[in-house]
C-alpha cells in the first residue's frame, strides 16, 4: 500500500513494449522511438534464459518476435543473444537483438526515464523469475535511487507467486499486481502482496467509483492498453494514475489531460 499523498514518481502515459507497434516490440530500438515521440515512462516483459539471464520477450515462445523457435526460457542467452528480433516488424529493423534487462535499465538511467516491468516468466518459473527480476532491480536502479536520480521500477505481474517472490527478495521495490478480470478476491490479494498498485484491463472501468475505492485503500490504479483519446480523457477525469498505450506516434502529444 502507498501514501497516495506522496506524489507517484511515474509518468501517467506509459509507451507499451517501448514503442507499442511502431517499432519491434521489447527491444532497445522500441524505447528510443517512444522517446522521439516525447514519452518518458516505458512498459516492458522481462523472464529468465535457461542460464539465469533477465531478458525482454513477451511470448512463452520465440517465434512470433523472433526468428527463433520454441520456449524463450528454454534457451540461453549465448544463444537467446544471436537471433534477430526485429526483422518480423519491416526490413528496417532486421537484425534488432533481444535485450538484456540490464542494457534496458542503463538507457533508462542515462535518460531518466521511468520503467514498468511485467515480470512474465516462463512456464513454471515464477517465484523464480519474480525474484530474479527484483535483485537485479535493485542492483540495478540502487545508486541511482539512493541518490534520488531515479525512481525505482515497478514491478508488475498477472502471476501473484511472481509478485510474492519479488516482495521476499527485495521488499522496497514498488509492486503491482495485474488483473484482466475481476473476482472477489482480487483487492485483499493486492493488499496481502505490498503492492502499491493495481494495472487493469481497462475496459474493467466503467465510473470513477472503481478508482475512488482502490484509492481509499491506498491502492494507485493504472490500465492497459488505450490507444483512444476519448477513453484516456475519460479515465484521467475519473482519477485515473497510469496509461498504459500502443499509440505512441499521436495519443501522448495530442492529448495531456
Amino acid at each position: 500500500m502507498t501514501d497516495l499523498h506522496t506524489p507517484w514518481p511515474y509518468p501517467r502515459w506509459i509507451a507499451h513494449r517501448g514503442a507499442g507497434k511502431l517499432a519491434p516490440e521489447n527491444t532497445l530500438a522500441a524505447l528510443r522511438l517512444g522517446a522521439q515521440f516525447g514519452w518518458s515512462g516505458y512498459e516492458c516483459d522481462v523472464k529468465l534464459s535457461a542460464d539465469g539471464e533477465l531478458f525482454l520477450l513477451h511470448d512463452d515462445t520465440l517465434d512470433r518476435t523472433t526468428d527463433g523457435h520454441g520456449l524463450g526460457g528454454d534457451q540461453s542467452w549465448a544463444a537467446l543473444s544471436r537471433l534477430d528480433a526485429g526483422s518480423w516488424h519491416s526490413p528496417d529493423y532486421a537484425g534488432e537483438p533481444l535485450p538484456r534487462l540490464e542494457a534496458v535499465a542503463r538507457h533508462c538511467l542515462a535518460n531518466g526515464h521511468a520503467l514498468n516491468i511485467e515480470i512474465k516468466p516462463s512456464p513454471d518459473l515464477a517465484r523464480e523469475t519474480g525474484a530474479a527480476v527484483a535483485r537485479a532491480a535493485q542492483r540495478l536502479w540502487g545508486d541511482a535511487v539512493r541518490a534520488g536520480r531515479s525512481a525505482w521500477p515497478l514491478l508488475s505481474s498477472f502471476e501473484p507467486a511472481a509478485i510474492e517472490a519479488a516482495r521476499d527478495a527485495a521488499p522496497e521495490l514498488p509492486r503491482a499486481l495485474l488483473l484482466e478480470a475481476l473476482d472477489t478476491d482480487c483487492w485483499a490479494r493486492a493488499q496481502r502482496l505490498g503492492c502499491v498498485a493495481v494495472v487493469l484491463e481497462h475496459s474493467l472501468i466503467d465510473g470513477p467509483d472503481l478508482i475512488a475505492r482502490r484509492h481509499a485503500e491506498g491502492l494507485r490504479v493504472l490500465v492497459y492498453t488505450v490507444n483512444d483519446a476519448r477513453r484516456a480523457h475519460q479515465l484521467f477525469a475519473w482519477g485515473l494514475d497510469g496509461l498504459i498505450s500502443d499509440a505512441v506516434d499521436h495519443l501522448h502529444n495530442s492529448t495531456h489531460p
